[in-house]
């Protein structure tokens, strides 16, 4: 607890990295979230904000409040949407119907009609973004990096991205880190979602990849197939290795 914001109980929420913190703001049943950001980085919060006001509207997302940059940070104050998210250990309880809750709400997020949607994050779109992360020397593998990609240097990494590019895309509209700390559950079902700087529209693997990674690291292994079941999808394995890359030069 670190005190309070102009009368509102502020906690840290979350801590993705370094240079990127979510507070948790209180106050008369009313909930706000906070999410500052070192200056700089790429894409930052202003990305974010602007996918978040298209989104509002068509689909369950929370309402942006205010957004401003000043003393070398940037910011995204934003209402929090009613339920509880999917990390919550009375969902977790049961895995199986959870892994299930998560593939059917991504579904429904990918059948969002998108003819109008003036977002990208389709491949030409985000190596740029890849290349500049690597180029500005933001990237700690030994922190920023799964596992599975920890003895690649950043440079190593965008090298094999290339050689592992698709040569094909399927495109829907994509959330861009669809995982149970981002995805809201209300009355039994999917209602709602959060962290929308990766959204837009992009080849459906891009989500399927985190995705499936998330329940390994929320519920444990062995819930992927499952996911991909109750999705409707046959494993792609070759996209699912493109992405998951991409996600740890981007993410």
């Amino acid at each position: 607890m670190l005190g309070k914001i102009e009368g509102w109980e502020t906690s840290l929420a979350y801590s993705h990295r370094p240079q990127t913190a979510t507070w948790r703001l209180r106050r008369d049943g009313q909930t706000q979230y906070l999410k500052v950001e070192r200056s700089g980085e790429t894409p930052g919060l202003g990305y974010e904000r602007d996918r978040m006001v298209w989104a509002r509207g068509r689909l369950s997302v929370p309402e942006v409040i205010e957004y401003g940059t000043g003393d070398g940070v940037e910011w995204l104050l934003t209402w929090a949407l009613p339920g509880l998210d999917a990390t919550s250990e009375e969902l977790s309880k049961d895995p199986a119907s959870l892994v299930r809750l998560l593939a059917e709400g991504l579904r429904e997020f990918h059948e969002t009609p998108v003819r109008d949607c003036p977002f990208s994050f389709r491949i030409d779109d985000a190596m740029p973004i890849a290349i500049a992360r690597v180029e500005a020397g933001v990237i700690n593998p030994g922190r920023d990096f799964d596992d599975d990609h920890a003895h690649l240097t950043p440079s190593q990494a965008l090298a094999e991205l290339e050689a592992l590019r698709p040569t094909s895309e399927d495109i829907v509209l994509c959330h861009g880190d669809y995982c149970p700390p981002n995805v809201i559950v209300s009355d039994g079902q999917v209602s709602g979602s959060v962290d929308l700087g990766g959204f837009g529209l992009a080849d459906r693997w891009w989500d399927l990849a985190i995705a499936t990674w998330s329940v390994t690291w929320n519920l444990g292994p062995g819930w992927e197939d499952t996911f991909l079941r109750a999705y409707g999808v046959q494993r792609d394995t070759d996209r699912i290795r493109y992405f998951r890359l991409l996600y740890d030069l981007v993410a």
